[in-house]
């Protein structure tokens, strides 16, 4: 595949009246695209941040989860939340709630291939039903007066790669973007992403189409962008522990140059302010165990990866987390020692 390298004449994607800055988005994933790390992306490049999933059954909003999932506070626009369901008119009532909570896009998960979404007739088990697909993303339109865009994958299985039909479905119904995983429902996360299903449907509507799927490089998004003529890219996985691949993608893709990956000390300094904002959005009992999985996406390139995060996984104070990455980024040798789990 050619090398991608964006024309001042090529426009940037729009979602309604929203003009993307760049063409890197934050995929949304539950369990990790939570406030602090949305703030984080788009510090450091992306030009669109997606929230976390968000249950559509409203009765279920009171739980401790779903209250910080819908916590938007400070954060600049636009704001896109993720709803997640079954029921057309169940979708429709959420995409109204969160709009008065301050959603500014609504974007409809019909991608997540977890079995305990599927089992409920969501995420991408929706994929099997194009008259339901129709009917949800009618409904979800006509209830809100903001863009409503759609992530899907390119079906549910091999045999049934109907994703085509769905992104045709999609732009009669008013749907403003859409994003396509590369993978079916059968594959979750297994094999590599294809591409060609994505080409083929950016050929076939003329809506904004957004790339997905085992992009973890600015070289590969370029690459992506080019084969399949796609709008922008949706990194997922690959932003996990590199939030800044968004800012070497726009780079790359603005200029043809690959930008220098940051220094020890910077990247020190991202995990000590994302450490930081971990425990003040969740706490410190939550904060500290939820900061674990973010800090070993960090290591996970580093030599001797699994004993860094056992070493951490063991602290159980924030001050004892922040002792951890100020040593690791002076490549101190004792990572662990009797006192590093003081408070």
């Amino acid at each position: 595949m050619p090398t991608y390298v964006s024309s001042p004449v090529t426009p940037l994607p729009h979602i309604g009246p929203y003009a993307l800055p760049n063409r890197a988005i934050l995929a949304p994933m539950a369990g990790v695209t939570d406030r602090p790390f949305r703030q984080l992306c788009r510090e450091l490049g992306a030009g669109l941040v997606v929230s976390e999933m968000v249950t559509a059954d409203a009765r279920l909003w009171h739980t401790r989860k779903s209250r910080q999932r819908l916590d938007h506070a400070g954060e600049p626009g636009p704001r896109d939340v993720q709803i997640a369901g079954g029921d057309p008119e169940m979708l429709a009532e959420a995409a109204r709630l969160n709009v008065a909570q301050g959603a500014e896009i609504v974007d409809i998960n019909m991608g997540c291939p977890a079995k305990k979404v599927c089992n409920k007739a969501a995420g991408s088990a929706l994929l099997r039903d194009e008259r339901l697909v129709a009917a949800i993303l009618e409904a979800v339109v006509a209830a809100v007066d903001v863009p409503v865009t759609l992530k899907i994958r390119t079906g549910w299985c091999a045999a049934s790669r109907n994703g085509i039909r769905v992104a045709q479905l999609a732009e009669a119904a008013g749907i403003q973007a859409l994003a396509v995983h590369g993978r079916t429902r059968e594959q979750r996360y297994s094999g590599d992403a294809e591409y060609d299903t994505i080409a083929a449907i950016k050929q076939a509507v003329s809506l904004p189409v957004f790339a997905n799927g085992d992009i973890d490089s600015a070289e590969k998004a370029a690459r992506i962008l080019d084969y399949t003529k796609a709008d922008a890219v949706m990194i997922g996985r690959g932003a996990q522990g590199n939030p800044w691949i968004f800012r070497e993608i726009e780079h790359y893709l603005r200029t043809g140059d690959v930008l220098a990956r940051p220094t020890p000390a910077e990247i020190a300094t991202v995990m000590q302010r994302h450490l930081e904002a971990l425990h003040a959005f969740y706490g410190e009992h939550m904060g500290v165990r939820i900061a674990r999985k973010h800090v070993g996406w960090y290591l996970a390139t580093r030599p001797q990866a699994a004993a860094l995060r056992a070493r951490f996984n063991v602290l159980e104070q924030p001050s004892a987390q922040h002792r951890f990455v100020d040593a690791l980024a002076h490549d101190a040798p004792a990572l662990a020692s009797n006192g590093s789990n003081a408070a």
